[in-house]
């Protein structure tokens, strides 16, 4: 698996797990990626077996850029998607910004890819958590500096995940999210 790490796949299983326990109705789930990205496919793919497990219905739309993500909506509500997640990586970050105030706006409950788009009104996200891979690379440069060798490093995948739920999103989408949930989340935002 060509520059994508099979923890970072695996996650994405999780995340559709996750939201399907915050939207039990919905039965058939969108998938918004950019099936040009060679690095989304492996995550798309674990997010297609997660489906089957979970006896979800899959509606995927593929978008390219920003003028994709509002007839991919229309066409995932139009097949009756009860809910949404994007799959990582997804455009870049000039455009993410716009998709995310898009699928915001079209009250779609999504799972979304960082704590931010939950800050925004997105209804949750579970991803790696920045701040602790952020002080485990420091740890990694004190290493180099005191004279190890970046090759004799191991390579390291994340260890901490945060779940964050926005319960203002989740009450004005007419959603109650189970109280099993919301004690797993690292933050719920009133």
């Amino acid at each position: 698996m060509t520059g994508v790490s099979l923890q970072a796949v695996e996650i994405n299983g999780k995340r559709l797990q996750l939201l399907s326990m915050a939207v039990p109705d919905a039965k058939r789930v969108g998938a918004l990626w950019d099936p040009s990205d060679p690095l989304a496919v492996p995550s798309f793919t674990e997010i297609e077996g997660a489906a089957r497990s979970l006896n979800l219905e899959l509606v995927p739309a593929g978008v390219s850029g920003t003028d994709d993500v509002e007839p991919a909506i229309r066409a995932m509500v139009e097949q009756r998607a009860g809910a949404l997640i994007l799959v990582p990586p997804i455009l870049n970050n000039e455009h993410y910004n716009e998709l995310v105030d898009f699928v915001v706006k079209a009250r779609f409950p999504a799972m979304f890819l960082s704590r931010e788009d939950v800050e925004s009104g997105g209804l949750m996200s579970y991803f790696p958590s920045f701040p602790d891979n952020f002080r485990r690379a420091a740890a990694y440069v004190v290493k180099i500096l005191e004279g190890a060798k970046p090759a004799d490093l191991p390579v390291e995948q994340p260890t901490k995940f945060e779940l964050v739920i926005n319960l203002k999103t989740a009450k004005a989408l007419g959603l109650t999210i189970p109280y099993t949930l919301l004690a797993r989340a690292d933050e719920v935002i009133e």
